[in-house]
């Protein structure tokens, strides 16, 4: 076997070597694949564990309230004031078809506002509320580190 170096008439070959953009394009999406979950930061709490919580992950998609240590409320990661709250969750409700509410609330957060939070959501007509929790262990099956 030979290897072709030229044309017919030994002129210079004018083929494009795809090989180095193959390359470049996939390290540019590994790249991507490792840096796209870390930008997607929510709101920091602390969720408190449980032994007997299923595993949800987080889309995009989802309406979620956050309530902080200090009783601040953030909507899918915006800080809103208590009675922008429920007006902000309804119209986010409106256009989407699964009317679900999932509620982080810190582990550090006063009961009551976790509780007047989800009386909100039951007097604004919303039934369908998630309380999010974290597996005893972390959330690694196994009950890794």
């Amino acid at each position: 076997m030979s290897m072709d170096v030229g044309g017919a008439k030994g002129g210079p070959k004018s083929d494009i070597n795809v090989t180095p953009l193959v390359d470049v394009m996939l390290v540019l999406l590994i790249i991507v694949m490792l840096i796209a979950p870390m930008m997607q930061k929510g709101v920091d709490v602390a969720l408190p564990e449980a032994d007997n919580s299923g595993d949800k992950p987080d889309t995009a998609d989802q309406t979620v309230v956050h309530i902080g240590p200090d009783s601040k409320l953030y909507v899918n990661a915006i800080e809103v004031s208590e009675g922008e709250a429920i007006s902000r969750l309804t119209a986010t409700l409106e256009t989407k078809t699964d009317k679900i509410v999932y509620l982080k609330g810190d582990k550090d957060a006063p009961y009551s506002s976790v509780m007047k939070m989800m009386d909100a959501l039951r007097g604004a007509g919303i039934e369908t509320v998630g309380l999010i929790t974290e597996k005893r262990g972390g959330n690694v099956e196994g009950g890794g580190q």
